[in-house]
């Protein structure tokens, strides 16, 4: 009770200090207040479902609404065009007490510019005082849309036809550019938008100025009136300008502030945000405005500023969340240490947080129902990553912070009295070097066990030369071996081993199993068997070994990503009675077998898929992890891949043969231990599939973003979980729990870490494939197999090199725009890095693997004469101990 009492003071201990960074993140900003009226805000009424690409227009009604809500904040607004009703904007203006800016969108469709000139020209002859200036176009230089000297006519027409005075608005460096047009008009209406330039947020008002008193300096003799001058508060970055509600909030009180002092006619732009505008200017287009779409201020102008408004509605969801969720998996886990719960806690609410902050920010901007799916899936890959991540996490901390238990097994050694039950030794070959079977069969002759029958079962290899060799050797060793050629037999390895309990001794009570490179130690049997006195235990596992991790580094390096699995994986599953069982060094029940049924021939893991059926019928297992036997390793980075490929596609057929048994429900045979640690040692590979599918996501985002930078967004915080969060996890998971279960130094856990990274791909493919096809022949690992030239070696991991190019190229193509040198596209740069990771690790780990095949050569050596110095020098030493 009292543990549970800590627990629970734990947990919520870790809720209260992630709400408290949430506070902390969202702390006020305390800027210099703005507290008098604002002098112009140019004004546009469309509403968040309105867009003049659409054809849809505020009503007259909320354009006066639009209006009222202004009256009090602002002494003027102006306008872009007279068309579609906007016409009636200076009228219902007046009502309001507002001065009007009255503006002709002027572009490249000179018909309609027609239209606007006359509405333009009528409009100003109303007797109507508070239409204080008209504005022939907006940017239209800057756009190119038409000449200068077009524009200019446009200008004199209207200077004709009316008394009032007459500009046109253009950025800055244009007036600088065109004096001819300085000459035109009554006063020169200037755009400053340091944004769009890329100012940085602290230098922006600064810039203002200096640009504004560039023009004055350039004409003196002409008033200058900043006709837009703002900044957004969300969107994309522009170069070193971010787009946020502080930088906004910032931004305006400073200028608003200065320009009072200064005495500078502005419009401010602009009043409300206007959602239709990302479709021209890029997503920051559509958050410049004082107030959202829905017609709410972002913050106050003369009180605190906090960056994302509501965020305790956001923090408390994803503390109740990770409080749940805590509560949910510590209670299960009575043998994990307080350190182990703080250390799942910490994890568990960071994750979740991400995820609540990346929601945060979808819900915050202005979503098209594409846009809406794209963020949905992307928050659902992000819930798959976090659960990546707290699946691992929770494994350090089982595997750290672990009480032991029960269920940690030793060998054991027979009693006296002990009566040993016949063993079925199972030895299926296919097209295996004779040399190297003959040192299994010789190893299985000496293995110290009274009562053993071994049954070699070659199937389908066509080569007399190849398996006459081993039927000879059976021969040689006695009636204890029996030997079984079988030609155009179904079922691949499967079939044979079930053709071999068709010949299995009636009174066998064990079958075990070995692969057709293992040399066993002698004791291996007699340390084992007696595990199955107790009748409730189906089967027995040892670890997989191998002599021939001192060949290369290459070896070396697989050897240890090998331990890995062995010494923590199926340890930590032991203690849970969820082993996967291994089709080598593993023995079985033959009752129970004969109960669950034969080795499944549809599955190329019949070795687990057996294991798994033999959880389902109630029998438990036993794994010991000390080492009795010692295969070989693949020779090539094909074989390594091949072998990985084989075993992921096998669980993907075992998960959509028993998915029923895996769902959280009383009718499922499994305990929950059970379905939650098979699920949990498969997600991994979810993960690299996942891995895979964020790259490819990436690589076609970076393609777009490249091909219009402007208008294309970097979902970089999206992508930061998925990519950067789980594979510095990884790697930290993998260095950590080497250094504290794997007997290895440290770079021996760099070299694991690397091939394990190397076959990150084939993880990925093989986990799409096998989910999503069907039928896949089983794979042989070869043995003694020689190894090709570079490039034969290049063309076995060609799309990983391809999609390392693309990475690569990627890189090279953002860091070299200006447009993404900012936070926000170096961001995406150490995604994109991060992501080549696995590529480049394949490219080296090949490098690694041919390397010493060259000195063989060079040597008139192969992997055949290095695996006989190997086992003669193992023999020796077994004789002078």
């Amino acid at each position: 009770m009292k543990t549970k009492i800590v627990t629970v003071i734990a947990i919520a201990l870790l809720v209260v200090i992630n709400f408290s960074i949430w506070s902390y993140v969202n702390n006020p900003l305390q800027l210099q207040p703005w507290t008098k009226t604002t002098m112009g805000v140019t004004f546009d009424p469309q509403r968040k479902d309105d867009s003049p690409t659409s054809g849809t227009f505020p009503s007259a009604a909320d354009i006066d609404n639009d209006l009222a809500l202004l009256a009090n904040k602002a002494h003027a607004i102006r306008t872009y065009s007279v068309l579609k009703g906007l016409d009636k904007i200076p009228e219902l203006a007046a009502k309001h007490n507002l001065n009007v800016t009255v503006g002709a969108w002027i572009d490249g469709n000179l018909e309609k510019n027609r239209q606007e000139i006359e509405t333009l020209i009528n409009v100003s002859r109303e007797n109507n005082p508070k239409i204080i200036r008209l504005m022939v176009g907006n940017e239209v230089l800057l756009r190119a849309d038409i000449t200068a000297e077009q524009l200019i006519g446009y200008i004199r027409e209207v200077k004709q036809r009316t008394w009032r005075p007459v500009s046109a608005s253009e950025t800055w460096d244009v007036w600088i550019k065109h004096p001819e047009l300085v000459n035109e008009v009554d006063f020169i209406a200037v755009h400053i938008l340091p944004f769009w330039e890329g100012i940085a947020a602290e230098d922006a008002v600064d810039y203002v100025f200096d640009r504004y008193h560039d023009v004055q300096k350039a004409y003196p003799n002409k008033p200058v009136i900043i006709t837009e001058v703002g900044w957004p508060s969300d969107g994309q970055p522009f170069g070193h300008a971010t787009a946020s509600i502080p930088n906004q909030a910032k931004f305006l009180r400073e200028f608003l502030n200065r320009a009072d002092k200064e005495k500078i006619t502005y419009y401010v732009v602009e009043a409300f945000d206007q959602p239709w505008k990302k479709s021209i200017e890029g997503s920051a287009g559509a958050y410049w405005g004082i107030f959202n779409a829905d017609r709410q201020p972002k913050y106050p102008m003369d009180g605190d500023v906090i960056a994302l408004p509501g965020w305790q509605h956001w923090a408390a969801g994803a503390a109740i969340f990770s409080f749940v969720l805590m509560i949910l998996f510590l209670f299960t886990r009575k043998s994990l240490k307080l350190p182990g719960l703080l250390f799942f806690g910490l994890v568990a609410n960071l994750a979740i947080s991400v995820i609540f902050w990346s929601a945060s920010i979808g819900a915050q901007q202005y979503q098209t129902p594409l846009t809406a799916v794209f963020w949905g899936i992307l928050i659902l890959m992000q819930v798959m990553a976090a659960a990546i991540l707290l699946i691992e996490s929770l494994e350090i901390a089982e595997v750290i912070w672990h009480h032991k238990t029960a269920r940690t097994f030793q060998p054991l050694t027979p009693s006296e009295s002990f009566k040993y039950p016949k063993v079925s030794l199972h030895l299926p070959i296919h097209n295996e070097p004779p040399m190297m079977v003959r040192k299994t069969l010789e190893a299985l002759a000496k293995v110290d066990y009274p009562n053993l029958e071994v049954l070699v079962m070659d199937n389908n290899t066509y080569d007399p030369t190849i398996w006459e060799p081993v039927r000879d050797d059976c021969e040689r060793l006695g009636p204890m071996f029996r030997f079984f050629h079988l030609e155009n037999w179904p079922g691949f390895k499967a079939g044979a081993l079930n053709h071999a309990l068709e010949q299995t001794a009636p009174d066998a009570e064990i079958i075990a199993v070995i692969d057709s490179d293992y040399i066993l130690s002698p004791d291996w049997l007699k340390s084992m068997v007696p595990y199955f006195d107790n009748e409730n235990v189906g089967f027995v596992q040892s670890p997989q070994d191998y002599r021939d991790r001192d060949l290369s580094s290459f070896k070396s390096f697989c050897y240890w990503e090998y331990a890995g699995f062995f010494n923590i994986g199926m340890v930590q599953r032991n203690e849970y009675n969820a082993i996967i069982q291994h089709g080598t060094m593993t023995m079985v029940r033959k009752s129970a077998m004969l109960e669950v049924g034969n080795w499944a021939q549809w599955c190329i893991c019949e070795d687990s898929e057996l294991g798994l059926r033999l959880y389902e019928a109630g029998y438990d297992s036993v794994y010991v992890k000390d080492s009795f036997g010692q295969g070989l390793m693949p020779d090539t980075m094909s074989g390594y891949m091949t072998q990985r490929f084989r075993w992921v596609y096998g669980a993907m057929q075992i998960i959509k043969a028993h998915w029923k048994s895996f769902l959280p429900t009383k009718a499922s045979p499994l305990t929950s231990a059970q379905k939650y640690y098979f699920v949990a040692g498969w997600l991994p590979w979810f993960s690299d599939a996942l891995a895979l599918l964020f790259t490819g996501t990436s690589l076609l985002l970076t393609g777009v973003i490249l091909y219009d930078p402007i208008h294309s967004e970097l979902p970089s915080n999206v992508f930061l979980l998925p990519t950067v969060g789980i594979f510095s996890f990884k790697i930290l998971r993998g260095l950590w729990l080497y250094q504290a279960r794997v007997p290895c130094s440290f770079w021996n856990s760099v070299g694991a870490a690397l091939s394990g990274l190397a076959l990150t791909h084939t993880v990925a493919k093989g986990t799409l494939q096998g989910l999503f096809t069907s039928g896949k022949p089983f794979m042989r690992t070869p043995k003694y197999e020689k190894q090709g030239p570079l490039i034969a070696g290049l063309m076995i991991i060609r799309q990983e090199l391809f999609l390392l190019i693309l990475l690569g190229s990627a890189i090279a193509a953002m860091a070299s725009i200006e447009h993404f040198d900012n936070f926000s596209g170096r961001l995406w740069i150490a995604i994109l890095s991060v992501q080549v990771v696995p590529y480049a690790a394949a490219l080296v780990t090949l490098l690694i693997s041919i390397a010493p095949h060259y000195r063989l050569k060079k040597d008139g050596l192969d992997a055949e004469d290095l695996d006989n110095q190997i086992t003669s020098s193992t023999e020796s030493e077994d004789h002078n101990a």
